[in-house]
């Protein structure tokens, strides 16, 4: 069954819990290391004035990861249960092939120079547990929905701008 890890950016505060839960489970040095989910806000000026929006993204997990082919060691394949992006950086030989064709500047790399990324806790997963990520998002922001679920959430919201455009 396909997962998504899915973000409502209109509950989004840019606490950074996500950020830190993310950077605890991954072993993650703040000071050394690039964190696998960033968060930020950005302010969007339209006709009636300045809104800030929040958002909290790490990799996207596309369907057609572009990483996976660009990858000559195959460190990276798409997991067939849950549709994440997965890596494992034993055969990696850090030549940034991966990061050149993600197109959201997904991968990073750790001290040793080996690719690493958010896996969507595919452990976790794997044990019946939510991604570190979203256990502790306060205000409910960032969740996993199967491809059913999202798309019912998502179609709902696209025809709601739609009827707010008339």
């Amino acid at each position: 069954m396909k997962l998504y890890l899915d973000l409502d950016m209109e509950k989004c505060s840019a606490c950074g819990a996500c950020a830190v839960a993310c950077m605890d489970q991954n072993d993650i040095d703040p000071d050394s290391e690039l964190p696998f989910r960033n968060v930020f806000c950005v302010d969007r000026r339209d006709s009636a004035g300045v809104e800030s929006v929040c958002a909290s993204l790490s990799c996207m997990h596309c369907a057609d990861a572009p990483c996976v082919p660009a990858c000559p060691s195959a460190c990276l394949a798409k997991d067939a249960e849950t549709g994440f992006t997965l890596y494992d950086n034993q055969n990696c030989i850090g030549c940034h092939s991966c990061a050149m064709a993600c197109p959201f500047g997904v991968p990073s790399f750790n001290r040793e120079g080996k690719m690493e990324k958010c896996d969507g806790c595919s452990v976790r997963l794997a044990h019946g547990m939510e991604p570190a990520c979203v256990r502790v998002c306060p205000t409910g922001a960032l969740r996993v929905c199967t491809e059913e679920a999202y798309r019912a959430v998502h179609g709902s919201r696209s025809i709601l701008r739609v009827l707010q455009l008339l």
